[in-house]
Order: structure tokens, then sequence, then C-alpha cells
């Protein structure tokens, strides 16, 4: 849960390329014949996504389980004059007043839930809050990257009124990884230090494939982030596309 770092976030995520991720999901719905107009961001963060496809004309919801993170999307929505409903709670929990076209969750937000029962009851909610045929777009990082990558690494970066350095601790075992992030803002003349520690799981493709499968997703597609390439032994995000099963497909 994103506290005090949620103030410096999107300093530190400049080169996060949202009208890319926009992008990449507009390309997935033409894909998979897709037309959807309300559309829920789960897990939404300071809203960056949520805003750019609120700006190319689709009805957006977003939701997030920080505070700190939706005053700064509502801050965003309002600077740009954009009507977008904002809600706080958890994606393991969450409840809308109704269905929707599309569900998305991007960003490795559903790495952030750790046990796999919880997994299923977020996928089972995605499944009840689709319309039929609605399509659920989210993205994973690989055991591959938490392996190869970001295992036992230290990064750090600066700009010109803040500094963060993020510590990853990877148990190959739990297949498990703790950020621990120490950062530092500027308030006058002096820096305020911070830290927060997050956790993410790692999950296998077969893993998922069970869960959305249980919960009456059909897996439509598992690509290679950004691109519609089959994924690769080295793949680092993956994007996996779920459809809801008609109710008459379902009691077959």
């Amino acid at each position: 849960m994103y506290q005090e770092f949620a103030k410096v976030y999107d300093e530190f995520m400049q080169t996060i390329p949202y009208t890319v991720w926009a992008d990449y999901i507009e390309q997935i719905w033409k894909a998979h014949k897709a037309k959807p107009h309300l559309i829920l961001d789960l897990a939404c963060g300071t809203g960056s996504l949520t805003l750019e496809l609120a700006k190319r004309g689709y009805d957006m919801i977003g939701a997030d389980i920080s505070p700190e993170m939706l005053e700064i999307a509502q801050d965003k929505a309002r600077t740009k004059q954009k009507d977008i409903l904002y809600l706080m709670q958890d994606m393991r929990e969450f409840e809308l007043y109704g269905t929707v076209d599309s569900i998305l969750c991007t960003c490795d937000s559903l790495n952030y839930i750790l046990e796999e029962d919880e997994l299923l009851q977020t996928f089972q909610l995605v499944e009840n809050y689709l319309d039929p045929d609605g399509l659920f777009i989210f993205d994973i990082n690989t055991v591959y990257k938490y392996e190869h990558l970001l295992g036992d690494q230290t990064f750090a970066d600066t700009t010109e009124t803040a500094a963060f350095i993020w510590q990853n601790y990877y148990d190959r075992e739990e297949r498990i990884n703790e950020y621990q992030v120490t950062f530092f803002c500027q308030q006058e003349d002096l820096y305020r230090r911070e830290e927060e520690f997050h956790y993410q799981k790692a999950y296998t493709v077969s893993q998922i494939v069970k869960l959305l499968e249980a919960s009456h997703l059909k897996v439509e597609g598992v690509y290679d982030a950004f691109t519609l390439n089959p994924i690769t032994e080295s793949s680092e995000r993956i994007c996996f596309v779920a459809r809801e099963q008609r109710k008459e497909q379902k009691n077959e």
C-alpha cells in the first residue's frame, strides 16, 4: 500500500509510457473484437492510465486501496476536467454498482497479491462484474524477471527535489520479492527521510491460467507484454487477456 511514497511516485515513474500502455490496450481490444465503453482500471494508482483512456473518450472508473494515490488521481482528473469515478477499494474485495465492459489491471499490480486463494477471489470478482463477453486485461512480472533482473539488486535515482534507494530481496523458494524503498523528499532546505516495504509474488503462467479458468474466465491470449507475440523463457512481463463466458456457456 503506497502511503508517503505516493507523493513522489509520479516523479520517479516519469519513464512509464502511459500513452504506449493505452495504445497497447486499444490494440488488444481491436485484436479481440471488443468495443468497450465503460471500463474499470483496477489498482489504478495515481490514475495516469485511467486519465489517458478518459482523454480518448472511454468512461472510466478507477479503484485503488491507497487514499494517497487516489487523491493525486482525483487532482489530475480535475485539472484535465475529466469526470472519472474513483473508488478506494482493495482489489481482493472490490464492489461496483453494476457491470462494466472491460477491466484492466496493469503495472504488475496483481503481483502484490501474495496468496493464491486471494488471487482466485480477485478473479472471481472480475468475472462477476464483467458484462457477458467482457475482456479482462492484466499483466504480471515473471519469475524470470524476479530471479534474474530484480532479485537482490539495488537501484537508485534522483530528481531536483527527491531521491530514492530501492533494494530488492527475492526468496526463490516462496517466490516473494521484498522491496525496501527509502526516499528523501525536499522540505525547504532539508530532506525528509521515509521508508516503505512492499511485497510481490511471482506466479507461473500455469498458475494464472488455472485460477482464471476456475473463475469462469476463458483465456484468449498470453502475450509478451506490449506485443501480440507469444511469451519466451526470458519474457519479463506477460500480458493476459481473458473473456467472461456467457451464462449459458457456464451452465453447459
